[in-house]
């Protein structure tokens, strides 16, 4: 019973284990290993591995000894052929290379694969994804034909070899086909009065064609004069709501594979209303209330023939159908609804919604931008995954570029021949009993990769042996350990039950001191009603532990005993708990020869000094000038005159009043007027104390502070005339150079001025 109870909480935290380790969404394994009982529990636990190996556990230990991390058992002489620790391993069954050849168009890679993985124990692998250039491309169109959509009929008519044309530009193979719904004919839906139901129109001046919920008009073809003709045989019909059976049409398009004509290729479904739709529930007011199966239902003329029997399909429903058959949808509605589809298409994977004019003239160009936004978005899923199995997916959009791991792979504006990366990452929770298959799409195209799942978790030892003689005759060996018969147990099945008593609990008691108590404290294992003690345990009852007792400097005993159950036994002068004390009590005294300086006790062989006094022999206050400044502002104040009592705060301390200063220069305690010094002396303190400073004479600071303001005001008056001076001084000069260099020296010549030269004429000279 203890057992199996033992074995049940392991199971438990190892379920709480996975459950948290698969919640977190990451990639790493978990680390270390949760011991189980015997091989497939043990390989079922996340990290773990086994040793088969006979010998490989001492006496008394556990069979959960043998479940280990790979690393621990080998470290503990497990040899490696005997180590049980199956890999995940990957597969490709199936591994095409990418290639664009219209006769065999590859974009996924791999298409098979087989996974074996180990419980908690991720497994990645690569998937590739390219766009094909022409790849082929089926279109079905899905056509409102209530009254409001008259002239879009008219429209549409001559817009199918268009259509074609603007495809083509895409891909070469192209076929088309054409679809119509109206309601179900049923009230109030339907006016059930008979020239109603033949002439739904509102106007008895046109003629309609008879309500009707959906028709296959055109399977899907190549040829687009066909569209032209057999879209032209089209009437417009009518019904009372505004909401169409446009949802009944979706689905019997998406599932009537056969009818439609679908092939493997690019499926898109143009659906084109100008109002919004009925859902499910919505059959409820024309009493019908068995909901919608998912399943065609055509007749041979192409019509929904159990419209009146089965409900509106659910967006769920709708949308899965649509998924599962890799159809990809456009909504082409008008503005009024365009809202209520837009909505509707965020529920509904791989779907837009394009604004379409009255009358339906733009339809073309919708349904090419609608197709080009739907293929460059790459949606990697999978599908019908069993439960307990964790997908996730990291894309890799653009060079080295890589995404967080997702629930999905998804990329955007993926480009014709852009290949685009997936790492997708495999994790089981659980065992499954067989092989799992599911698929790994890209949503809205028809080719998958298949994924086959198994998990290692059983053990294949190839060692099992009927009556063994490691197993003293009495049991099965296998994987390393023994399956006992009957009433022997036992590591080896050595012993038998009834010897002692006549059950497990009788054995068991003799292994207890008490009734309260473990088997064998906790340190050991029962065997045959004896303790088998592990590590250094010892004791009948496993209850002593020689490297249980108390350390100092991390060694047993302080390294002044021995460790005998738990309880240290000192040797020499050590004692106490930890041999930490020593009776020794040469360093509790001081240089004076007074242990511990009279201030504390001698304990262990050290000082544990009175409150206020450290060192090794308390030799030294911690605080001596706070302790004792009221005694010596106290005592002071009676040698000034006071009568004040002094004996409280200076206790028993000796005063000794020293007017003279210390070498210092001054007493290291100062308190305003007071100074002091406070002396521990073999178990009494000494207070030096100075008196206070003599007063001052004042007649003397009065003259010299006169004598010395009057020195300072002349001397100041002094330095600041020679200053204005010196200003002075430097203006001056500066102006004369100023007065210099604009100076200027004119050449003119003095009227008064006569010049030195006298001209004198000879006369006796004659000119000739």
């Amino acid at each position: 019973m203890w057992r199996k109870m033992k074995m049940k909480k392991k199971r438990f935290l190892l379920a709480v284990l996975l459950l948290c380790m698969v919640g977190r969404g990451t990639m790493e394994p978990v680390r270390g290993c949760l011991a189980q009982p015997n091989c497939t529990e043990c390989l079922r636990s996340p990290g773990c591995a086994w040793c088969k190996q006979k010998n490989f556990l001492k006496s008394g230990e556990p069979n959960e000894r043998r479940c280990d991390t790979a690393e621990a058992l080998i470290k503990r002489n497990c040899g490696k052929k005997d180590v049980i620790n199956p890999q995940p391993a990957l597969e490709f069954m199936k591994n095409n290379h990418l290639q664009s050849d219209p006769e065999n168009v590859v974009q996924i890679q791999p298409q098979n694969v087989h996974l074996k993985l180990r419980i908690g124990v991720p497994k990645t692998f690569q998937v590739t994804f390219k766009r094909a250039e022409g790849y082929p491309i089926d279109l079905y169109y899905l056509m409102d034909l209530s009254y409001s959509m008259k002239d879009d009929l008219e429209k549409i008519k001559h817009l199918g070899q268009e259509i074609l044309s603007t495809l083509e530009r895409v891909t070469k193979k192209v076929r088309i086909g054409f679809g119509s719904f109206v309601d179900k004919v049923a009230m109030p839906y339907v006016s059930q009065v008979k020239p109603k139901l033949a002439n739904p129109c509102p106007s008895r001046m046109d003629t309609c064609q008879p309500a009707f919920s959906f028709q296959n008009v055109l399977p899907l073809t190549g040829d687009a004069e066909k569209f032209k003709v057999e879209v032209s045989k089209q009437r417009i019909s009518g019904n009372l709501d505004s909401p169409e059976a446009g949802f009944d049409a979706m689905m019997q398009a998406a599932v009537c594979q056969e009818h439609i004509g679908w092939n493997n290729v690019t499926r898109i479904l143009v659906y084109t209303s100008d109002d919004i739709f009925h859902m499910a529930g919505d059959g409820r007011l024309a009493g019908i209330y068995q909901p919608n199966d998912g399943k065609c239902h055509l007749n041979h003329d192409g019509f929904y023939s159990d419209a009146s029997k089965y409900d509106y399909p659910s967006v769920g429903r709708l949308s899965s159908a649509l998924s599962a058959n890799n159809i990809q949808l456009i909504f082409a509605v008008t503005e009024n609804s365009f809202s209520s589809y837009q909505a509707l298409s965020k529920l509904i994977p791989q779907s837009v919604v394009g604004v379409l004019k009255n009358d339906s003239s733009n339809v073309v160009q919708l349904i090419s931008e609608a197709y080009g936004n739907l293929s460059s978005t790459i949606l990697l899923e999978h599908l019908h995954a069993p439960k307990g199995l964790e997908v996730l997916y990291k894309a890799q959009c653009s060079s080295g570029n890589h995404t967080q791991w997702q629930e999905h792979g998804k990329c955007n504006d993926v480009k014709i021949n852009k290949q685009v990366n997936f790492t997708v990452s495999l994790t089981a929770a659980h065992c499954f009993p067989e092989a799992k298959t599911f698929t790994i799409k890209p949503q809205g195209i028809g080719e998958e990769l298949k994924v086959t799942v198994e998990t290692l978790c059983d053990c294949n030892c190839n060692d099992k042996e009927v009556k063994s003689s490691h197993c003293s005759y009495n049991g099965t060996l296998s994987c390393g350990m023994c399956s006992c018969d009957g009433m022997f147990l036992g590591q080896r099945c050595e012993c038998e039950a009834n010897r002692i008593g006549d059950s497990m609990r009788a054995m068991e008691a003799h292994c207890r001191e008490t009734n309260t108590s473990q088997l064998c404290s906790g340190q050991g294992s029962c065997e045959c009603g004896r303790c088998m003690c592990w590590g250094n345990h010892r004791g009948e009852y496993c209850e002593c532990d020689d490297s249980d007792c108390p350390k100092v400097n991390d060694l047993l005993c302080g390294g002044h005993g021995t460790c005998n159950c738990s309880v240290c036994k000192c040797e020499g002068d050590f004692t106490g708990p930890d041999c930490g004390c020593s009776t020794l009590r040469d360093r509790c005294v001081g240089k004076d020869g007074v242990e511990c300086n009279n201030f504390g006790n001698c304990t262990c062989n050290k000082c544990i000094c009175e409150e206020g006094f450290f060192k090794d022999d308390c030799s030294e206050l911690i605080a001596p000038c706070e302790m004792f400044r009221d005694c010596a502002v106290c005592t002071i104040s009676n040698d000034k005159g006071g009568g004040q009592n002094c004996d409280l705060p200076c206790q028993s301390a000796e005063l000794v009043k020293n007017d003279s200063m210390p070498e210092k220069g001054e007493f290291p305690c100062r308190y305003t007027e007071v100074q002091f010094e406070v002396k521990p002396e073999k178990g009494h303190i000494k207070i030096f104390y100075a008196g206070p400073p003599k007063p001052l004479d004042m007649t003397m600071v009065v003259v010299g502070s006169s004598i010395s303001g009057i020195l300072f005001v002349g001397l100041a008056i002094i330095i600041i005339y020679r200053l204005l001076l010196e200003l002075y001084y430097r203006r001056e000069y500066h102006s004369f150079l100023k007065e210099q260099q604009s100076a200027k020296w004119d050449e003119t010549p003095n009227p008064l001025f006569q010049g030195a030269t006298t001209t004198v004429y000879n006369p006796m000279h004659v000119q000739s």
